[in-house]
């Protein structure tokens, strides 16, 4: 059997490596250390959870331990498409690389480009980065990759879905022709196989297991489901989820759960929380800050379960992960296998239970297909679906949708409660003891006779009608009547309506009498303009 001594590494490294309690390399170790060691270029192509970093890391420490940075001009580039993955291996070098007196820096979004300037401008042999932030560097003009003697692409499929292979394809061109270049990737989309042809000088393919392949320590469970009602899929889904962390007792030592949206996430961490779980949310929309100490707390064992969106899917190496719970099917078949390799690494048993509601089933098919293995059904546990209905779960108003009005009342200001009191008033009381809005019935119940009286009163004097066809005169087919309400309500404090009513009360409100007469004079208007007077 291969060990860590006879791959040809530096003492230093080997000496690390002792340290942290290795010593018989993983497959994909033993297969890509060699041919990096020796300047070749490496396809890795392995599931997660083999030990892919390990394999660019170590070879990287040792063919960097001759040569010295210069500043601006990193001598080796690593690209991962998460700041939770870009840290990850950069813990990895600190690990590996503490007996030897070389540099890292990492660039990441959420933190200041004050602090990372300041270590470009040293001079770093390694740099860590994910595509985005190293463009802003570069752009910015604190970046020179002239210098780049081994560039490694990590998790090449996810920077596919996340959109970044414009971004890699741009990097690649940035650096010199001459680099040698380790790409590493669970999956070979044809995408990510022609970026391989066009930057990759005769690799050497190295594929420890068959492509899209779950390891063979996780046990997988399929939990299906019908809800009882479309509206209620989302909290009896939750329902489930819980029954089947309590079922698993205390073989769930810690777990993670999977949404597709970082609502979900979010809904999903607050509903466990209410029903006593030890549960934080993660997500790309938390600032950078919480999600490192949700991370920490997670790996040092505060944190019991992690509800989390993809962005904790990809690489991230938390080996003791005993559970990992789809709590919704990925849309993506690949990012299935990336999911469920959160458990079951380094030679570890775990558990994989994905939850599925017969809207599903063409995505449970994507996936199925390839994988090339059907996965194993299991039951919904006893009583988990009792009581989980809509209104004790609450489902639309945890996802910030507008619920009902309560009963007896209104969430619009109370409009609703003087609405169905003035109901039993009488006319005088409602006139008096309501707002303006709320008096426009008042008008709807008028006798004929007073509307009659009203209309043809006069109500505008020879003044307001030139003012009136000075401002028709702006606002084209539509007439003047339009703009009228706004240039009367200015003049009110000159004038006195309450006058010129007949049959009506001074208890009416001003502005429903304004309004009124509006109407009646844009009628008398258009008479007199028609006769010419």
């Amino acid at each position: 059997m291969t060990k860590f001594s006879d791959l040809a590494l530096d003492p230093r490294v080997l000496q690390a490596v002792s340290d942290a309690g290795y010593e018989t390399p993983t497959p994909i170790q033993a297969q890509a250390i060699p041919p990096a060691l020796l300047g070749q270029d490496v396809l890795g192509i392995a599931q997660t959870g083999t030990g892919k970093t390990a394999s660019f890391v170590l070879p990287m420490i040792t063919l960097l331990g001759q040569g010295r940075a210069r500043a601006r001009m990193p001598r080796s580039l690593v690209l991962a498409p998460t700041r939770e993955l870009a840290a990850q291996v950069a813990e990895n070098f600190e690990t590996y690389a503490k007996h030897t007196k070389l540099t890292k820096a990492l660039l990441i979004g959420g933190v200041s480009f004050g602090e990372q300037d300041k270590l470009i401008d040293r001079g770093v042999d390694v740099l860590i980065a994910t595509p985005g932030r190293l463009l802003d560097h570069f752009e910015r003009g604190k970046l020179l990759l002239t210098g780049v003697q081994i560039m490694v692409v990590d998790e090449a499929d996810r920077m596919l879905d996340m959109g970044f292979i414009p971004d890699i394809e741009r990097i690649f061109q940035m650096t010199p022709k001459t680099r040698q270049t380790l790409f590493y990737s669970a999956t070979m989309a044809p995408e990510i196989e022609r970026i391989t042809n066009a930057f990759l000088n005769n690799p050497v393919k190295v594929e420890v297991a068959r492509q899209a392949t779950a390891s063979l320590t996780i046990e997988q469970k399929l939990i299906q489901f019908a809800p009882s009602r479309k509206d209620r899929s989302f909290a009896e889904k939750r329902a489930v989820l819980r029954a089947l962390i309590k079922a698993e007792g205390d073989s769930c030592t810690n777990a993670i759960v999977f949404c597709n949206r970082k609502m979900d996430v979010d809904v999903v961490a607050k509903s466990l929380k209410q029903h006593g779980f030890n549960a934080s949310p993660i997500h790309g929309d938390l600032d950078q800050s919480v999600r490192t100490r949700t991370l920490d707390g997670f790996r040092d064992g505060t944190v019991h379960l992690l509800i989390a969106s993809d962005v904790a899917a990809r690489g991230l190496d938390i080996p003791a992960v005993s559970h990992v719970f789809n709590f919704d099917v990925p849309s993506h078949p690949e990012d299935y296998i990336h999911r469920i390799g959160r458990t079951g690494r380094a030679g570890r048993l775990g558990k994989a239970y994905t939850i599925a509601v017969t809207s599903d089933d063409k995505y449970l098919s994507a996936i199925e297909h390839l994988v090339k293995q059907a996965i194993p059904r299991g039951e919904v546990p006893e009583g988990a679906l009792e009581g989980a209905s809509e209104s004790s779960e609450r489902p639309r108003s945890e996802r910030g949708e507008r619920g009902a009005a309560p009963s007896g009342g209104s969430s619009r200001g109370g409009r609703g409660r003087s609405r169905a009191s003035s109901a039993d008033r009488t006319g005088s009381e409602r006139s008096e003891a309501t707002t303006p809005r709320d008096a426009m019935p008042v008008i709807e119940a008028v006798e004929p006779e007073a509307a009659v009286v009203e209309v043809t009163a006069p109500v505008r004097t020879s003044h307001e009608r030139s003012d009136d066809r000075r401002s028709g005169g702006r606002s084209g087919s539509y007439g003047g009547d339009r703009r009228e309400p706004r240039s009367t309500e200015n003049r009110t404090p000159q004038r006195s309506h309450g006058d010129r009513v007949v049959g009506m009360g001074d208890h009416v409100p001003d502005f429903i009498l304004r309004s009124f007469r509006i109407e009646t004079a844009a009628v008398d208007d258009t008479e007199e303009e028609a006769t010419g007077t």
